[in-house]
């Protein structure tokens, strides 16, 4: 029988080099700065002025073996000033994510290494959030300068195998009354949940498809993506549209800024009839009101 050795000091240092690097490798990729983002602002000029999005912005998506990535960059009428400290504080991300017809609760609760965002994330209808599925975001603001800001949401886990959920928002101002903003969506999946989402979109989902195009057909109409692109794509804009339903109600009184934003909600994705129309505005108005008013009866009680 062969004796176990212990590795020598040289391999040993290699180790560490080779797991420091991995670790460098990692913090880069959240490595964003000011004048990075605003490069890509005016690398999309094309894009952002010229779209069927009816507004600034640009999409796009990518899948891996494993893993699923969508991103939104675009431009919102709205100064720094302003949106930099909106999209500041794990409170107002629950005011944001709640909007998202999936999202049933949002909770904030603290943890040794700061924030969690507890999210109850479920079908699209009324739902006990006992049936729903808990993710627990760590929140973190990774930068916040007079100019840039980079926020994190990071869960390790999620339902059928799933893991790494990663949303990320970046805003960089523009000028003294547009901003740029950059928000990034992903997760890791496995073969169980490659096999759910597969049936899913053989049945119920049998028409869902994303935004990107991948060609025309006879009469010139777009063929849109499918799969599940066309999920990680058809997530990734109702995040986004939650964030700017957000900013844009902040005008408004505060007593009125929770129904504004509802209704800028749906009045948004209703603007993408093929890819995001679930509900009607009155059905989604009262399942929100009822999660909303289960949410703070929740907190209440605590």
């Amino acid at each position: 029988m062969r004796r176990f050795r212990p590795a020598n000091a040289g391999c040993l240092q290699w180790i560490r080099a080779v797991v420091l690097l991995a670790l460098l490798i990692a913090a880069q990729a959240y490595a964003q700065d000011p004048e990075s983002l605003k490069a890509r602002h005016a690398a999309l000029a094309e894009q952002l002025g010229d779209n069927p999005f009816q507004r600034p912005l640009h999409l796009e998506s990518r899948q891996t073996e494993d893993t699923l990535h969508g991103d939104i960059y675009a431009v919102i009428e709205q100064p720094y000033a302003v949106v930099g400290p909106a999209l500041q504080g794990s409170t107002h991300w629950c005011d944001i994510l709640i909007l998202h017809l999936n999202v049933k609760s949002c909770r904030v609760s603290s943890a040794p290494d700061g924030e969690v965002l507890r999210l109850h994330i479920g079908r699209k209808f009324e739902q006990a959030l006992a049936d729903a599925h808990l993710f627990e975001f760590a929140y973190r603001v990774a930068t916040a300068t007079p100019d840039f800001l980079q926020v994190l949401l990071d869960a390790p886990d999620g339902p059928l195998g799933t893991s790494r959920y990663r949303i990320k928002l970046e805003a960089v101002a523009l000028d003294d009354r547009r901003s740029f903003l950059h928000l990034s969506y992903s997760y890791a999946y496995g073969l169980a949940a490659s096999v759910a989402v597969q049936s899913y979109l053989a049945t119920l989902g049998r028409n869902k498809v994303g935004f990107s195009i991948l060609e025309r057909d006879a009469e010139g109409q777009p063929v849109y993506i499918g799969g599940m692109r066309g999920v990680i794509e058809r997530n990734t804009m109702r995040y986004y549209l939650a964030i700017e339903a957000y900013l844009n109600a902040l005008s408004a009184p505060p007593a009125t800024r929770l129904e504004k934003r509802l209704n800028l909600w749906h009045s948004a994705v209703e603007q993408y009839p093929a890819q995001l129309h679930e509900l009607e505005l009155g059905q989604y108005l009262e399942m929100k009101h009822k999660e909303i008013q289960r949410q703070q009866a929740n907190a209440a009680s605590e």
